[in-house]
């Protein structure tokens, strides 16, 4: 006898409809078959399977021919997902669950040996790839689903759901939808002096220039980067759905998931004041022993997101940048520059985006002084300093500012900053005008864009045709120039005329920064 039931699998952040078919015959050398590519998890379901089958009271022949075919068959398969379809089409084979049970509906789930069922990673893409507009998910998952346009059920373990499907039983009700309110995070009024640090990051957050601050340790370089994110504006319905499913696939949206959930934390859905559900921009920082596929993404069986793909549309953080393994860093130049990473493998190519704003911050120097006069540092010891920070990678960075640090009596007695509402009030007037150049920030702007949106003074010109035919600029950073300048003026609430002074702030924001880097400049 032969059934089959729709489900899907996960690949990147994306979810794929597959169709779980199982024949089992009577005749023929008892065995359990598998067949559609699938992965070593995917295949190791036969064992929990045929346990769960068994403790939930149900029949699990051993001396039958059990085929199981994952369709469509081209389509590499992993995960435990699988495990609760597989289970369940097997009960209707084998004639203990009626077939007209289990048309148009869905099932997602991992199996535990006693039958209980267990949360997968992915679970809003896969529910939304499931081909039925009912999807029976673990009781973990059910408030995930429930942000899909179908019917979620949820099925706790197998024997209950065996009995749901057959009308013996109701379904549970789902589980509230229960996230977190908004909290407000660490304010930029508790930042004393460091304008020019400031300025620089309400620059960042208002074009999407990513931002590397260079100073010695405790001079505030974290403290700033940590009040970034409250400067974003909130997502958009399109960026706020692309990070929803890419925390999704990382298996964090709730900061719950399977035990393979990848990275844990908070996720980015929360509720605000009346109530409503906002994605909030996420907040990435990475430690510096962070590997080459943790920052990019990918892995050997499963691709999963990596740290840049986290960071979508909000913020990654890369304290003591230095310290980063070199090949890590230069992986991220293609993400930064296009928004979007390509992971290719043997077996599959995925793409993750990758649209965010990269802060960065590191010492002077290997000792932390950052001045000649203090620096203990050798030579050769800056210059190898200097070389884990590649020019292209250093290119990508709009802003580059120093962070000194304060004096005591301006850490005791300078007054409290501008807050970060009435600063987030400029970067959400500077976005908004880049909304109606067509992107979301000044920084996604082309050459030939640029072109059309602002106009140069002949002042403005002299003094960018200077930084280029001097060599501070390369070609790249003339088009990031003359973007920060415009953002500058949106800021500002100006038009897009760039004069002498704005092309000099500018050009003073990617100012050359270090003792070590000015060594090999």
């Amino acid at each position: 006898m032969l059934a089959t039931i729709a489900s899907a699998t996960l690949l990147g952040v994306e979810g794929r409809g597959v169709w779980v078919e199982v024949h089992v015959a009577k005749t023929g050398l008892p065995r359990f078959v598998m067949v559609g590519l699938p992965d070593a998890a995917c295949r190791e379901s036969r064992d929990r399977i045929r346990a769960a089958v068994i403790n939930a009271g149900l029949r699990f022949s051993g001396s039958e021919v059990v085929t199981v075919n994952l369709a469509p068959s081209g389509l590499r398969k992993s995960g435990s997902a699988l495990d609760l379809p597989i289970a369940v089409a097997y009960l209707v084979a084998s004639g203990q669950l009626k077939a007209s049970a289990v048309e148009s509906v869905g099932l997602l789930g991992e199996l535990g040996l006693d039958g209980t069922v267990r949360g997968v990673r992915g679970a809003l893409p896969l529910v939304e790839a499931t081909q039925a507009m009912r999807v029976v998910v673990p009781a973990e998952n059910a408030a995930e689903a429930q942000l899909s346009n179908r019917e979620v059920l949820v099925g706790t373990n197998l024997a209950d759901v065996v009995s749901s499907l057959s009308g013996d039983r109701f379904w549970p009700d789902p589980p509230d939808l229960v996230v977190s309110p908004v909290a407000p995070g660490p304010d930029l009024s508790e930042v004393r002096g460091h304008r020019l640090a400031r300025k620089a990051l309400e620059v960042a957050a208002g074009g999407g220039h990513h931002l590397l601050m260079l100073g010695p340790p405790g001079s505030g370089k974290t403290m700033l980067a940590q009040r970034s994110v409250g400067l974003l504006p909130p997502l958009d319905d399109v960026r706020g759905a692309e990070v929803i499913r890419v925390h999704s696939a990382a298996g964090s949206l709730f900061g719950l998931g399977a035990a393979d959930s990848g990275p844990a934390g908070v996720g980015p859905l929360r509720c605000d004041a009346a109530g409503e559900l906002v994605v909030t921009a996420p907040f990435r920082a990475p430690h510096h022993t962070a590997t080459v596929v943790s920052l990019v993404g990918g892995g050997s069986s499963q691709m999963r997101p990596g740290e840049v793909s986290l960071a979508h549309g909000g913020v990654l953080f890369l304290d003591e940048l230095a310290e980063f393994p070199a090949h890590a860093l230069d992986a991220l130049r293609q993400p930064l520059e296009d928004g979007s990473i390509r992971v290719s493998r043997a077996h599959a190519s995925v793409s993750f985006p990758a649209r965010c704003l990269l802060i960065a911050a590191m010492n002077p120097c290997p000792c932390g002084a950052g001045t000649p006069e203090r620096c203990r540092c050798s030579e050769p010891a800056l210059r190898r300093y200097a070389r884990r920070i590649s020019g292209p990678l250093l290119d990508r960075f709009d802003l580059r500012v120093r962070v000194e640090a304060m004096a005591p009596e301006d850490l005791v007695d300078a007054p409290p900053g501008e807050t970060s509402a009435a600063v987030a009030e400029r970067v959400a007037q500077a976005r908004g005008a880049a909304r109606r150049r067509g992107v979301a920030a000044n920084r996604e702007l082309s050459l030939a864009e640029l072109e059309d949106h602002t106009r140069l003074t002949p002042e403005a010109r002299a003094v960018l045709d200077s930084a280029l035919r001097s060599g501070r600029l390369s070609g790249r950073g003339m088009a990031r120039v003359r973007a920060v300048a415009l953002t500058l003026r949106d800021l500002d609430g100006a038009d897009g005329t760039l004069d002498a002074p704005t092309m000099q702030v500018a050009l003073g924001l990617r100012a050359e920064v270090g003792v070590a880097l000015a060594a090999v400049a």
